[in-house]
């Protein structure tokens, strides 16, 4: 063990207390998964009739929010805050600074569109547009890549917010899957000072959090943040609050924003087409959720889901790449793609003039022909990265920490997020070829593009299918076009997978989004499954990238190779310095965890475990 590696897990073990987080529910692992690799290996249907399973407890979690009555007094406190000239603010990380995001833009998109059908409402729809804010631990650029240990600071949440003005009239959600990450704890306690309504919305539970975690405790106990307590218990994949954690939140906060948004409907439009009864929401989402959670476990939805399941596998088997074609839900497919990387440790996205790092599996590409406009496109807004002075980071971190900050923070900025281009002009960066596959995922809005000749995600495909790529195409919603789809109008090679939606008049079409989350992230986890990412129902593959991660890597190792937490840690941190050059710029390079465990297991140094595990896994 080298004097840097030792030292760095005597840092950490000097605070492990504070982040030793095997005791929450959403880090146990759940009965229902729990032979989930080896059910893939055998039946990729089988495997996301499981992974939809466990969404049971999405469904069952969220009856009990409707039961509960609350949500009609969290949407009346926002619909009067908003009313007073008050802002909402939605704060995470990982994959709850994701969801801040899109929650955002999905708000943002209402008010667009009611512009564009020049409603009456109009003058006053760009005011109640910019009334929704996201602060995501590292910013917008966090949206597409992990921003290492922004999540560890809780000064880094109370700047983010603060740098945002938060002040007496607004509110904010504060939005941590596991109940314990610092940085959106710090978003609370900025917003708690400066006087805004807070929720704390999470999804462990409080008895378990307040006895192992002193930094949760402190909030949930606080009579001035309202708690919205989530728990439905553990992830399909082991400590993944990217599945069910998420979607739950998801599907409530869209309930609250659907609700809250009729209420000032009514008011701008009295009687008009969008001036609908708030309180008949919750059993409306609850019915629609029930019913499209139930089409996705139907025998035909699995097989074709299981078809591309089979595409994308098949292409990253090769060595080739996968590319995802979207519009609409442009979002909700970045979301999921992206969060891959820190799960499963595939390449992230890589910058179109970055020549050294490792190609990505997937990508995603969205109608605009430049990608800054792609960018407003995909989060219906200017794109708002960390931008700050190396002053205001002194100010920030302790002086051991303060370069390493300094060197991510230069690393963040909106040029940067700029240069993953994700518009039209980065499909010459990234041609697909023989072996190579892509995927549109289309909405209601997109059909009439893929059926027409002359739309975005019929050209991007036949372009695939012309260059020797297999093609897909995913389409959730409930227009005719959807019938043409499932008809088979498209070219027969070409996997097509339909789900209706239930007929709705949410404005928002939460249930829309919450079933294509549920679809997505069973897509891509059994696609990992079946390369070997995970074992039995462990992402045995995870990226190390901040203190919890850290914490998971450690009691992974601890479990699979049977030693005990220090000495788990002392040889995680000395793989973790072995990859660490290639981890940073992007390259390839093998699983912390299995290179550890396979290191205890047969005794070896860094090197021959890398070989060893290369002699016996098929993939890059």
């Amino acid at each position: 063990m080298t004097t840097t590696s030792q030292s760095r897990s005597d840092d950490f073990l000097a605070i492990a207390g504070q982040f030793k987080l095997g005791a929450l529910t959403t880090e146990t692992s759940h009965p229902v998964t729990a032979d989930l690799s080896g059910t893939a290996q055998r039946d990729a249907a089988a495997a996301l009739k499981l992974l939809f399973d466990v969404d049971d407890d999405v469904v069952r979690t969220y009856r009990a929010f409707v039961e509960s009555g609350r949500a009609a007094g969290i949407a009346g406190t926002v619909s009067r805050i908003l009313r007073r000239g008050g802002r909402i603010f939605f704060t995470g990380c990982g994959s709850t600074g994701r969801l801040s995001i899109q929650l955002v833009s999905i708000w943002r998109d209402f008010w667009q569109r009611q512009r564009a059908r020049g409603l009456a409402c109009e003058p006053a729809a760009s005011d109640w547009e910019d009334r929704a804010f996201s602060v995501m631990a590292g910013g917008d650029f966090a949206l597409i890549k992990a921003v290492e240990g922004f999540e560890d600071f809780t000064a880094f949440g109370k700047k983010q917010i603060g740098d945002l003005g938060v002040c007496d009239r607004d509110v904010v959600f504060a939005i941590t899957e596991g109940g314990e990450t610092s940085f959106v704890i710090g978003t609370a306690w900025k917003g708690v000072e400066a006087g805004a309504k807070v929720y704390f919305v999470y999804n462990n539970p409080d008895e378990i959090l307040c006895a192992h975690v002193v930094r949760s405790r402190e909030v949930i106990e606080d009579p001035r943040v309202e708690k919205i307590n989530l728990t439905t218990g553990p992830m399909a994949i082991t400590g993944s609050t990217r599945m069910q954690a998420t979607t739950i939140q998801l599907s409530v906060l869209l309930t609250v924003m659907e609700m809250a948004l009729r209420d000032l409907m009514a008011d701008l439009e009295p009687g008009g087409p969008c001036a609908l009864d708030p309180a008949v929401v919750p059993r409306q989402f609850l019915a629609q959720l029930v019913e499209m959670h139930a089409r996705l476990k139907e025998p035909a939805t699995l097989e074709r889901l299981a078809a591309l399941v089979s595409l994308e596998e098949t292409a990253y088997r090769a060595g080739r790449k996968h590319s995802y074609f979207a519009d609409r839900f442009g979002i909700d497919v970045l979301t999921d793609t992206t969060e891959r990387s820190p799960t499963y440790c595939t390449p992230p996205f890589r910058k179109f003039d970055d020549t050294t790092a490792t190609e990505s599996w997937a990508f995603l590409f969205v109608p605009q022909d430049a990608t800054p406009d792609a960018w407003v496109h995909l989060i219906k807004r200017e794109p708002d990265c960390v931008e700050w002075s190396d002053d205001e980071v002194r100010a920030l971190v302790a002086p051991d920490k303060l370069q390493q900050t300094l060197d991510t923070v230069r690393k963040i900025s909106r040029r940067e997020l700029l240069r993953f281009k994700v518009g039209l002009d980065g499909l010459p960066a990234r041609r697909l070829g023989p072996g190579d596959s892509a995927v549109a995922i289309v909405g209601d809005d997109d059909v009439a593009l893929l059926l027409s000749p002359d739309g975005f995600h019929r050209v991007r495909l036949e372009e695939a299918r012309a260059a020797g790529a297999r093609t897909g195409v995913i389409a959730i919603g409930r227009g005719p076009g959807l019938e043409r789809l499932r008809e088979g109008c498209l070219d027969p090679a070409c996997v097509t997978l339909a789900v209706r939606v239930p007929d709705s008049d949410l404005l928002l079409d939460g249930v829309a989004r919450a079933g294509l989350k549920m679809l997505l992230n069973a897509l891509s986890t059994c696609t990992m499954v079946r390369l070997g990412r995970v074992m039995g129902n462990y992402m045995v593959w995870l990226v190390a990238s901040n203190l919890k991660l850290i914490d998971r890597a450690t009691r992974y190792i601890e479990k699979l190779a049977g030693l005990d937490y220090v000495a788990a840690n002392r040889l995680l941190f000395e793989v973790i310095e072995y990859v660490e050059s290639r981890w940073k710029a992007d390259q390839a390079y093998p699983p912390v965890v299995g290179l550890a465990v396979t290191r205890a297991q047969l005794g070896l140094g860094n090197e021959e475990a890398e070989a060893a595990l290369a002699a016996t896994s098929a993939l890059r």
